[in-house]
């Protein structure tokens, strides 16, 4: 475990206790596919989504009871103690789905589909999709259902971004299928040797969100 400590010197991982019982232990995640692993993450990405959850922008009723009255300052330093966090990825169940569909959505994670406006999830999320600082999440360890909501979020307007919001508009092009397809592909992958995010600027982002970590992105 990564010690972080709070602004007044104490340990923050008794502070962050309240955040255990749906992301595990320093945030590993845990056996519901619906709450996902915050470990490892970039903190400028975590830090979007608590300030989303925060403004309403992101729904979910206990995490937006949670964090209502919670300063900025606060915020980031629980972003900063889970970005820290390394433990193990656990084992992802394999999804039930044929070899079509996994050749499917790796095609698309992989190479994208120019023809249809789709790029690569690899372009933004990296080729080992472990994600890049200061926002870009990596997307190991997710289970597909977990994958497959959030696309779904993005694809019909629940989940939203600042402009640019590019997930929404690559999501926008998605069939159902494909987005089946890469949320199986994604969820079977393994675990990276290190599953740290790439540091800034180690790659060219296709798109400006993600570059900055503004609310919401």
């Amino acid at each position: 475990m990564v010690a972080v400590q709070d602004a007044y010197g104490l340990d923050l991982s008794e502070r962050v206790n309240a955040c255990t019982p749906c992301h595990g232990m320093q945030g590993s995640g845990t056996n519901d596919p619906y709450f996902p692993r915050l470990a490892g993450k970039p903190a400028g990405y975590l830090y979007n989504q608590l300030l989303a959850f925060r403004s309403g922008r992101r729904k979910y009723p206990p995490m937006n009871y949670l964090l209502h009255f919670l300063p900025d300052a606060y915020l980031k330093q629980i972003a900063e103690y889970f970005a820290a966090q390394r433990p193990p990825l656990a084992p992802v169940p394999a999804p039930a789905v044929s070899e079509t569909i996994l050749k499917h959505g790796q095609e698309l994670a992989t190479s994208g589909d120019l023809e249809r406006g789709i790029p690569a999830c690899v372009s933004c999320h990296g080729s080992a999709l472990t994600g890049q600082e200061p926002a870009i999440p990596g997307l190991l360890g997710l289970r597909a259902s977990y994958l497959s909501a959030q696309l779904g979020g993005w694809r019909y307007g629940t989940r939203t971004a600042i402009a640019p919001d590019c997930m929404q508009l690559v999501a926008g092009h998605l069939t159902e299928d494909d987005v089946r397809a890469v949320a199986a592909w994604l969820s079977s992958q393994p675990a990276a040797a290190d599953p740290s995010p790439a540091p800034a600027g180690s790659f060219a982002l296709p798109f400006a969100c993600g570059s900055q970590p503004n609310e919401g992105k």
